[in-house]
């Protein structure tokens, strides 16, 4: 037996009719509800325990990034992209400042590349251990947050001494840093280099071979290549179905090109595989940060005082310079022209187009966020299962709300 039942699909009360069996139950889940993390709205059509349709409704948390951008200058702009991708905001940041620089063809020194360098991989290693713990405490298990976090606040202790921040850090400048690492700083982040991996391993040894774990992970959310390539999924959930696509290595920025890493790669594409790749890459990212502290362009921040004392001319070539001169960032006014700047966050495809017209402020930022095609595949994932799979597949997605509304 069917009937037309209306109910609300969008913030807004708009009423859609559908035919819907009337032993079919559709139940909200969120937008206030911790494992949808941040405001999502599902609608879920249920027959008994299965989920035969599932409708995201987003728009709860605007921030209008973009069009923002329009009404203040670029140096005012700046400092509200952190608020947005707010787990990784470096990458938004990098992809920001280098898209005005390839605009306004601005010289970044090679000390500050690999400073930049070093801060997102560190970043990404923040967003995945948050992942883990909240991923974790969505299937019920409460132990790995806090070993995740453990790790986190000694990452975010590091971010406070540079930036003087532990989550909006507005450090990186347009050609530039706004200073030079603290004396000490690359010793601290080795210190954290040799300990990392000990710690990683525990957590494998905690979470892989737990039977539960196991039985909600593995075959579970399989998403197939070609199905993930047709709705936009890019990071860690596109690598886990074994498509071979990172950004640093296939249109490389910064000094990725300089590094070597490896690209970690799923065979089934299922939740446990989202979970293997996102480990793998916490370990090189510890590569990748490794290789940039011992080939820091300059050395140590004490190494290089001390050949400035020293009257060493060469150290003026790893010197911090905005742009070689001094510049007014408040009124700096670049020159008309239009840049993409695509760059490889912790949930994949992030890109920033920009348009200059020769004022302080932008005639049009467009931002490319990862989550908000990633989670367009969700309804796709979920139809058919059961309803207790909407926690493990949603939440190996890593979706980012803020990043989604924009």
């Amino acid at each position: 037996m069917s009937t037309t039942a209306n109910f609300p699909t969008t913030s807004q009360g708009v009423f859609l009719e559908k035919d819907i069996d009337t032993n079919d139950m559709v139940v909200n889940i969120g937008p206030q509800h911790p494992s949808t993390h941040g405001v999502l709205r599902l609608i879920t059509t249920l027959d008994g325990e299965l989920v035969k349709e599932i409708e995201p409704v987003i728009g709860y948390l605007h921030r209008s990034k973009e069009k923002m951008a329009e009404s203040r200058s670029l140096f005012q702009y700046q400092p509200t992209i952190d608020r947005v991708e707010y787990l990784s905001s470096f990458f938004d940041h990098y992809a920001f400042v280098a898209a005005l620089e390839k605009i306004a063809d601005l010289h970044v020194p090679k000390r500050v590349q690999y400073i930049r360098m070093i801060t997102m991989e560190l970043n990404r290693i923040t967003s995945h251990l948050l992942w883990f713990g909240t991923y974790l405490l969505d299937l019920g298990a409460t132990s790995p947050m806090f070993y995740a976090f453990r790790e986190r606040e000694k990452i975010l202790s590091l971010f406070e001494d540079l930036t003087g921040a532990r989550m909006m850090y507005n450090y990186y400048r347009f050609g530039g840093v706004v200073a030079d690492m603290p004396e000490g700083w690359l010793d601290k982040v080795r210190a954290f280099l040799d300990e990392a991996p000990k710690r990683f391993d525990e957590y494998e040894a905690i979470v892989s071979k737990n039977p539960i774990f196991l039985d909600r992970t593995m075959g579970i959310g399989i998403i197939q290549p070609e199905v993930a390539i047709q709705y936009g999924v890019t990071g860690p959930t596109l690598r886990a179905s074994g498509v071979n696509l990172d950004q640093r290595k296939a249109n490389p920025y910064c000094c990725y090109d300089e590094v070597e890493f490896d690209v970690p790669l799923g065979t089934k594409g299922d939740c446990y595989d989202r979970f293997v790749v996102r480990m793998q890459e916490m370990r090189e990212s510890l590569k990748i940060i490794r290789q940039a502290v011992d080939n820091m362009p300059g050395g140590d921040t004490a190494d290089l005082n001390k050949r400035r004392e020293s009257g060493d001319e060469t150290a003026n070539d790893v010197e911090l310079q905005t742009y070689g001169k001094k510049i007014n960032l408040i009124t700096y006014k670049p020159p008309k022209g239009e840049a993409m700047v695509t760059v490889e966050s912790p949930r994949g495809f992030l890109g920033c187009y920009m348009i200059t017209d020769g004022t302080p402020k932008a005639y049009r930022i467009k931002w490319r966020g990862a989550s908000f095609s990633n989670l367009s595949i969700l309804p796709e994932l979920m139809r058919g299962r059961l309803f207790p799979d909407l926690m493990s597949i949603f939440g190996s997605i890593d979706v980012i709300l803020p990043e989604v509304d924009r």
